[in-house]
């Protein structure tokens, strides 16, 4: 199993910044991709960018040159930056953790946290 808590969301007016932080505890070193998904009222949860274990990200149209992911190995955690933030950001962002136990596929989920941004 693998435990994901995640934190740093808020309100911010449009143009701030923000940093989410995603702790990952329990099975974490069989983790191959953390990634952070978002997903607004009435609409689908969607990626915003993801980090494999070998440091290659991936980011949606929506995210690039505003969003940077990055992974700290040391500390089990995964930060998503969020600069230039817009009103059309404001959703709950969850993480995901992904592990692989051979041909066995896992994804944990974070609680999710809170991102209000306000025009």
């Amino acid at each position: 199993q693998v435990q994901l808590v995640e934190s740093g969301g808020g309100l911010v007016q449009a143009g701030g910044s923000l940093r989410l932080s995603c702790a990952a505890s329990g099975r974490i070193s069989s983790i191959n991709v953390m990634g952070w998904y978002r997903q607004a009222p009435g609409r689908q949860r969607d990626l915003v960018a993801s980090i494999t274990s070998g440091g290659s990200t991936n980011y949606a149209d929506s995210a690039k040159g505003r969003f940077t992911i990055s992974r700290d190995n040391a500390k089990n955690t995964v930060y998503l930056e969020m600069n230039s933030l817009k009103p059309e950001d404001t959703a709950v962002y969850y993480c995901l953790a992904k592990r692989a136990e051979g041909p066995v596929r896992y994804d944990y989920w974070g609680q999710g946290t809170q991102v209000t941004v306000s025009s």
